[in-house]
């Protein structure tokens, strides 16, 4: 096996850099970054986190991401995908087991590049993925109606006075929905003319604008107009970041976590969680972004940078971050040619979270809830999930069971009890197309593939018979030999097993080979494999098969089979 060469698109692509290239790179790095500006305050406040930290780990993993990864364009940071995962930890962990959970996602990340596993990632089953993405979606819209309609609720102030305060609610998606059905009342307008005009502003800028983000502008446009209301017009009612949280402008210091082994028990299965889905997100992105470049990343290299990048930045406070869609065909579509551009991109943010971020207290709640809303929409891929559901009942299963159970439970379940149904699913159907059928009489040449070439038909002797076997031989139907040869309830004095379609064989087919053998001998049987092929052989003959069986009842087609049956008989 060719040795793993961790080698970054970085290396290659300085080789050849020109001017030219620079300022391509700049301009789409700097249209990057105030694209991910917006996107990542909205990430953090979402994910429970306050704004800097979505703007930390934009520019912590954005970095890494270019500069040790496998994709010439690909711009990392957080994404929606991981919103219900970080605040299911925060609740029930805190910052401290999100930190533990997202090195620990780190490490596994290196650890499936090293060991070459990156294309193996992309077999997980398309309705699973759908599944899963919808489910999130439709997730990430049910935290933000809370702050789409600006609901409240009473609590006890520190002087113990009634005050509102924004509506808590609890973690899980029906919890959610109950407390807004009871708190429906104090529905705040403004609050909600707000969402809602931001969320016409984003739908509609695409129609003059393709390359300034509708969020942006919403962002923008939305936040003078709030300021305006409550200096001028005495509309002071409608909630800002700055009314929640106390922004720093500033890079926090590193952390040590405290790393005991309950606590990464504990955080081991979402840890899992984190890394397939930052494994599965980051490859989408970079194999959608080589069908627009015309290149071919290297996975391996692409899930190591994502690892270190998901060690590096949970050290400053930071939250997971993958591979983002949406910035890197931004990136894209601006001209960035190489992860330089993902590295100017990182540096922009850096200088904005230094000179600007104060002047973020005056984003309106309301406003990032309808920037998360068209967020959500755009991942739902409702169209996609419509058109899965007309594909095979299976698919549907898997589909629908991912969906429900990311949506009512967690993602965690809903990959867990999703991958292992499409597994089930998948032998199912392996079962169904292997064969089992014997032959008795006469085998038709004009349908045979492994034989000599004969005009006339190979009669198969009285006392033989022939058990073809169509298909791989392994533990899903292991047991569907053994119940055609007990439907036959004869005994041949020779049983010619024909292996010439089966493509491989596992330590149970093996077993049950075995087990047919020494059943045979016992009931003086003997037993001949005819037309087995190389890597079938290879496995019998490192299990020992071959000793129990005798070289000669080896045949390398049906011709010497019979032959060989002729002999014995």
């Amino acid at each position: 096996m060719k040795a793993f060469q961790f080698k970054p698109k970085l290396y290659t692509a300085l080789k050849n850099y020109s001017k030219e290239l620079f300022m391509a790179d700049l301009m789409a790095g700097v249209i990057v970054g105030i694209v991910a500006l917006p996107l990542a305050i909205a990430f953090g406040i979402a994910s429970g986190v306050s704004p800097e930290k979505g703007i930390i780990t934009a520019i912590i993993a954005g970095f890494i991401i270019s500069l040790l990864g496998g994709s010439k364009v690909q711009i990392g940071g957080p994404t929606g995908a991981f919103i219900v995962i970080i605040y299911g930890i925060i609740q029930q962990y805190g910052e401290a087991g999100l930190i533990v959970a997202t090195l620990l996602a780190g490490v596994m990340l290196i650890l499936l590049g090293v060991f070459k596993l990156g294309a193996v990632i992309k077999f997980i089953p398309y309705p699973i993925i759908v599944g899963f993405t919808s489910g999130i979606a439709v997730t990430i819209f049910t935290t933000q109606v809370g702050d789409v309609l600006g609901l409240t609720e009473s609590v006890t102030g520190t002087n113990g006075e009634e005050i509102l305060a924004p509506l808590k609610t609890p973690g899980d998606f029906l919890g959610k929905w109950v407390t807004y059905f009871e708190h429906i009342g104090s529905i705040n307008w403004w609050n909600t003319l707000i969402s809602l005009a931001s969320i016409a502003i984003i739908a509609i800028t695409p129609r003059f604008s393709k390359k300034i983000p509708g969020s942006l502008i919403a962002i923008l446009l939305v936040t003078v107009v709030v300021w305006l209301m409550k200096s001028y017009a005495g509309i002071d009612c409608i909630d800002t970041i700055g009314d929640r949280f106390s922004i720093k402008a500033e890079l926090p210091d590193a952390v040590v976590p405290d790393l005991n082994w309950d606590a990464i028990r504990d955080l081991f299965p979402v840890a899992i969680t984190i890394a397939v889905l930052g494994a599965i997100e980051s490859l989408l992105s970079a194999t959608v972004a080589d069908g627009v470049i015309g290149d071919k990343h290297d996975s391996n290299t692409e899930l190591i940078a994502q690892g270190v990048a998901n060690m590096a930045t949970p050290l400053f406070g930071g939250i997971p971050a993958t591979g983002a869609i949406a910035r890197t065909m931004a990136n894209i579509n601006n001209g960035g040619k190489t992860p330089v551009a993902g590295i100017v991109h990182a540096v922009v943010l850096l200088l904005i979270l230094l000179l600007l971020m104060p002047l973020a207290q005056y984003i309106p709640m309301g406003c990032l809830a309808g920037v998360l809303v068209i967020v959500s929409y755009n991942m739902s891929g409702w169209r996609t999930f419509k058109r899965l559901l007309k594909s095979p009942k299976s698919d549907v299963s898997v589909l629908l069971i991912t969906f429900f159970l990311t949506v009512i439970f967690d993602l965690t379940i809903a990959i867990e009890v999703g991958l292992v149904i499409a597994c089930v699913l998948f032998m199912r159907r392996v079962m169904e197309t292997t064969e089992i059928s014997v032959i008795k009489d006469e085998i038709d040449p004009n349908t045979e593939s492994d034989i000599a070439l004969h005009e006339e038909h190979l009669m198969v002797p009285d006392g033989v018979e022939v058990y073809e076997i169509n298909g791989p031989y392994f533990f899903g139907i292991a047991t569907k030999f053994e119940e055609v040869m007990a439907q036959m309830g004869d005994r041949p004095k020779v049983r010619i097993i024909r292996m010439r379609k089966v493509p491989f064989i596992d330590s149970t087919g093996i077993h049950n080979l075995e087990s047919l053998c020494l059943m045979s001998q016992k009931e003086k049987i003997t037993v001949v494999l005819s037309g087995v092929n190389e890597k079938v052989n290879n496995v019998l003959q490192k299990s020992g098969f071959y000793q129990l069986l005798g070289e000669k009842n080896i045949c390398s087609n049906i011709n010497q089979a019979l032959e060989r049956a002729k002999e014995l008989l």
